[in-house]
Order: C-alpha cells, then structure tokens, then sequence
C-alpha cells in the first residue's frame, strides 16, 4: 500500500507533512484577513503536524531524502515564514511600526532560518536523530516569535523596536552554535 512504501512521495510521513503544509499556507491568508487567532491556531496545528510525519517516519522506517528536503520546506513555510509574516502583520496593526526597519528584520530572519534549514539539510542522514542540535531549531525559533507577539500583545512589552531588537537575536541564534537537545 503507497501509505507505507518508502518510495512513493504519498507515503503517510509525507502526507502528514504535506498538512504541516497547508496549514501554513492557509494560517498566512488567515493573517491577511486579520483572523490572527485562528492563524496562531493553524501554525499551532501544523507544528502538531511536524512532530507527527517524523515519529511516523521513524516508526514505519518512511526517511527518505525527499522526506528530509519536503519537511524542511514545510519547515520554512510554517517556523520561518508564517511567523515572521504573523509578528510583521501584528506589529503593524498595533502601531506606528517602522516598516523599513521592520521589514530588514523580518527579511534578515527569514534568510537566516533559510539558511539553518539547508545546512541541517546538509549535514542530515535518513532516520537518524542526532543527540543535540547547534543552533536554535526552527520550530523553537518560531516559538520564541509567538512569545514575542503574546507579550507585546499583553503589554508585557510595548517597544516595538525591543520586539525587533529580539527577533534579531532569535535569528542571530538559529545560526549559532548553541546546543540544543534534540527532544
């Protein structure tokens, strides 16, 4: 059955990766529409998603190096892009955002996660798991945007160019070489 032939592009790994996805697509259209909680809902549910198409992978012996290069694009579209376009599109809703400013951090974020993404690429072998990984991961980076929107949003923050100042790190991190345990 293709769910569970390593060889087919349709196996269950890759369709679970394939919502991670579309759950990042349709979360970034949400964002236009300024529904932001059901695109944080969306982003939430595709990181759901990643978690689930590598314990698949793993359990029904599914990696394969497509596998490796699909769930990292789904990585960039759902951990990289879909949060920067959301913290991007929240900031400017709040205020008097400096969108040059704004946008060279956004962009500087997004390559910086690009490239994260093709070195772990890389150095990445099928179904193995290393121990740790150097630098902040993708999905934690997008965690550490979310928070960065929850507390701006709370007022726990009210500058937006800390906000910015943050994301810089965060993206300074992705590429550094910080270990972090692999869960």
């Amino acid at each position: 059955m293709f769910l569970y032939d390593k060889n087919s592009h349709f196996n269950l790994a890759n369709i679970v990766t394939f919502l991670n996805i579309i759950s990042g697509i349709v979360a970034m259209y949400l964002v236009v529409q300024g529904e932001f909680f059901w695109a944080a809902f969306l982003a939430w549910i595709g990181g759901g998603f990643d978690i689930l198409d590598g314990k698949i992978a793993r359990r029904y012996k599914l990696s394969t190096e497509f596998g490796i290069q699909l769930d990292s694009f789904a990585d960039f579209v759902s951990f990289v892009i879909l949060p920067s376009f959301f913290l991007f599109f929240a900031l400017k809703s709040e205020g008097n955002l400096n969108l040059i400013l704004a946008g060279v951090v956004f962009i500087f974020y997004i390559i910086s996660g690009l490239i994260r993404l093709i070195e772990f690429n890389i150095n990445a072998n099928e179904g193995k798991v290393d121990k740790y990984f150097t630098g902040v991961p993708t999905p934690l980076g997008a965690i550490l945007l979310w928070i960065l929107f929850l507390l701006f949003k709370y007022g726990v923050i009210y500058s937006e160019f800390l906000i910015l100042f943050l994301v810089t790190i965060v993206a300074v991190l992705l590429n550094s070489k910080v270990k972090i345990p692999h869960p």
